[in-house]
Formats: structure tokens, sequence, C-alpha cells
């Protein structure tokens, strides 16, 4: 299985407006997808920042194929795609002169339960809201948690931060695996809260996950969207928690029949 080269032949027959909106660390190409009308609202879904959560990408083809009800949204499907082939292929997908260090990194060959970027960067740890305050966070290269030397020090970060601003999205959606739950807060203040709260509920209904708080979270890319561009941003964790890490293809129907509708749904909340 080779899903950077399975979504890059979904974005070659993609007959819809598309666009690759950056490179990852060992250059390979981010890819964006858009549906339905530019009008409001506008909205950002990213999937599988984490590597292990490379399920996430089939989702985003699949919630692409259904479309949306009003507006529009970007779907990026694989916004790690190093990290995701080094979970699902090993470390031969890297370049020589990484494997020694993400080999020592890692502890072994097995890289199925790797999270970071071939950096070793936690892309969902390194965007400037609270960067470095994070209860799990790591000040050096590791598996996951490592926040980066800097904000948006990671390529693919960076790429996804700066397709962001250009695009102005009016929410986001980040999706992850697993725990069937929904995060929606990182300190709005109330009137905020309130607005969110309505888009988050509109969201739990349509998934049937609960609304769930993350107090520890930090610098993620959902924070920064609340923090710093003060619209609402969900991160939604999909499949069953009972299931071990990494979630594999057999889980998907289960994750497409609780989810496959739930952007299409949200647009039609604004």
């Amino acid at each position: 299985m080779d899903v950077y080269s399975e979504i890059t032949r979904f974005y070659d027959t993609y007959r819809g407006e598309k666009t690759v909106f950056g490179q990852s660390a060992e250059g390979r190409n981010l890819y964006a997808f858009f549906a339905g009308e530019h009008t409001y609202p506008i909205g950002i879904c990213q999937y599988a920042i984490h590597a292990r959560e490379w399920i996430t990408a089939y989702l985003a083809c699949e919630q692409i194929a259904r479309g949306v009800k009003r507006g529009g949204v970007w779907f990026l499907p694989l916004t790690n795609p190093d990290g995701a082939l080094l979970a699902t292929r090993g470390i031969s997908c890297v370049s020589p002169a990484r494997r020694e260090k993400l080999l020592a990194l890692n502890g072994g060959e097995d890289f199925s339960l790797w999270k970071a970027n071939a950096e070793g960067v936690d892309l969902n740890v390194n965007f400037p809201a609270e960067w470095g305050t994070g209860k799990r966070n790591l000040f050096a290269p590791a598996p996951e948690n490592f926040v980066g030397d800097a904000p948006l020090c990671a390529p693919e970060s960076r790429a996804l931060a700066e397709f962001t601003l250009k695009t102005s999205p009016d929410f986001t959606i980040s999706w992850h695996t697993k725990g069937e739950e929904i995060y929606w807060r990182f300190r709005q203040p109330f009137f905020r809260r309130r607005r969110d709260f309505k888009l988050a509920a509109r969201l739990a209904k349509s998934t049937g996950y609960p609304l769930k708080e993350a107090p520890g979270s930090a610098g993620g890319y959902k924070d920064w969207c609340v923090e710093k561009l003060k619209i609402p941003a969900f991160t939604v964790e999909a499949g069953e928690d009972v299931l071990p890490h990494p979630l594999g293809l057999r889980s998907l129907a289960a994750i497409v029949l609780r989810c496959g509708d739930a952007v299409k749904d949200i647009t039609e909340g604004f």
C-alpha cells in the first residue's frame, strides 16, 4: 500500500479545482482539492497530519466525492506524506541521509506507530498557539510530541499555515484517529465560544461523537485557528478507541459510516 501514490492518482484524475500548496521535508507534494462554490462559508479540512493516522486520507476522498451543501471546502487529504509512508512502508521511504537518525529515534525498524514528519517534528504541536506549553510536549526530535525548534519550522505545518491564511476559511476541521470524540475549545471568549459550540453540536449530531475537552492541548492547528484566526475549528478523532493504533483499511467503512456526511452537514449550519 502506498497512500501517497494513491492520493497523487486521485489528484491527477480529479476534475474539480485543485492545487499543490507546498512540499514536505522529503519534497513530496501537499495536495488540496476544492468542492463546492467560492461563497460563504469556506472551510478547510485537513487529514493525516499524524503519520500513523493515514487512514483519514481515504476518508477525505470519500468526503470530497460527497461534496458540500453550502459554500465550498478545501480538502487536504495528506498533510504529512513522508510520515504516512514511513508508518506504512518503513525506512526505505525516506532519503538515505535521514535513515540512521530516524532509526535511532524510533528504536527500531517498526515505524507503524510513528506520528511525526521525516524530521522528527510532530506537526500538530508546531503551530504558534501557546507553542511549547502542552502537557506532553518534547523539545528534541522524537516519534511524537516534539514541538520543533520554533513554531512552523516544519515545511508541512508552515505550508498549511500559509495556505490557511491565503484562503481565509470560515472554519476548519482536522481529522485524526482515534477515540470517537470532538475537540472544539481553545480559550475562546464567551461570544465566540457560544458561536463555535453551535457548529460543534452540529458536527456531533452528524457523527454521533460527543464533544470533549482537551485541557493539555497547545500548538495544534485547531488551536492556532481558534486563537490567531478567531474562527471555529474542530479536531475530530474518528474510529473506535478500543481499536489499537494504527487503524487499518478494515476500519475505513465504519469511519465513513459515521463521518462521511459530516463536512456536508456542517456547511449547512452556517
